[in-house]
């Protein structure tokens, strides 16, 4: 099972031999493809043949490319990796809205839930309880919009009074955008493997977005990034390359997953799995302290 997330910071070239990724520059490194979830590249004086690039597609591996501000800003996946690809395209398509409507209700829960959680660990229980109690006022489709309403008290209790989304001098921001460029290449790359279209999204619809579905899904995982950054990120802190090597690495975390516990990376893919079948609730995940996953 592909477990590693691999971070490039320094010039190299990357090439294929014998199954294996390998590295070579600064600091040269022969990685089997069957270990690697993702690649993200941040240097700008990397070379890729397209052997290695086809290699990782076929392997499965999403490949993060970064633009001048080392912030991810394209990715590849798979095309039709899984074997039956027609199949679960007739059944995307075949989603009714009440449906789609069910699933945007769970996803909603699950992530006020954790927003919740998140507070609670950070001490903030009272704003905490009242995020849960919205929680479970959610309706179908969340045509109320709790999600919107919960944002705009779990911020400045996470943050502070006088944070926002939109300042970009906050070091926070920028973390937190990080972040969730991670969780939803993660998110793009298993939806991508099990044979989901990702512009058809459940809630999301811009005809803009190729992602629709990956930021659907994803909407749970987002307090994973909030709890690290709110912990461990000071408004004035450098985003450099050791805090984005430890967002990167939140892919690692461990989340509860159906009452197991399993890496973030792990957790997505089974929720993935779970949105094969329409009549099923999905498998969402449940905010934990922060720490790594051991793989036994």
């Amino acid at each position: 099972m592909a477990y590693r997330n691999l971070m490039i910071t320094t010039p190299c070239r990357i090439r294929i031999k014998q199954e294996q990724l390998v590295v070579e520059g600064e600091v040269s490194a022969s990685i089997p493809l069957e270990d690697l979830l993702s690649v993200l590249i941040e240097s700008r004086q990397c070379t890729l043949t397209t052997a290695a690039l086809a290699a990782l597609a076929g392997a499965g591996v999403t490949v993060f490319a970064c633009d001048e501000k080392h912030i991810p800003c394209a990715l590849t996946l798979p095309f039709a990796r899984h074997s039956r690809q027609l199949e679960i395209t007739r059944g995307q398509l075949d989603w009714t809205q009440p449906a789609r409507n069910r699933w945007w209700q769970q996803i909603v829960q699950a992530k006020i839930r954790n927003q919740a959680e998140c507070l609670s660990l950070c001490g903030r229980c009272k704003e905490s309880a009242l995020l849960r109690s919205r929680a479970e006022g959610v309706r179908s489709g969340d045509r109320e919009n709790r999600e919107a309403t919960a944002a705009a008290l779990y911020f400045p209790a996470l943050f502070g009074e006088g944070f926002t989304r939109s300042e970009e001098a906050d070091t926070r921001n920028g973390a937190l955008n990080y972040g969730y460029a991670i969780l939803r290449g993660c998110m793009a790359r298993c939806l991508a493997v099990y044979g989901f279209i990702p512009w058809l999204g459940l809630h999301h619809d811009s005809t803009l977005n190729a992602w629709n579905l990956a930021d659907d899904m994803m909407e749970p995982y987002r307090p994973v990034v909030d709890l690290f950054v709110a912990a461990q990120v000071a408004p004035d802190a450098p985003l450099d390359t050791r805090l984005k090597s430890c967002l990167f690495n939140l892919l690692n975390m461990e989340i509860r997953s159906a009452g197991q516990r399993h890496s973030v990376a792990y957790a997505m893919e089974r929720q993935v799995q779970s949105l094969r079948s329409a009549g099923k609730a999905l498998v969402l995940p449940a905010l934990l302290p922060l720490q790594l996953h051991r793989y036994e």
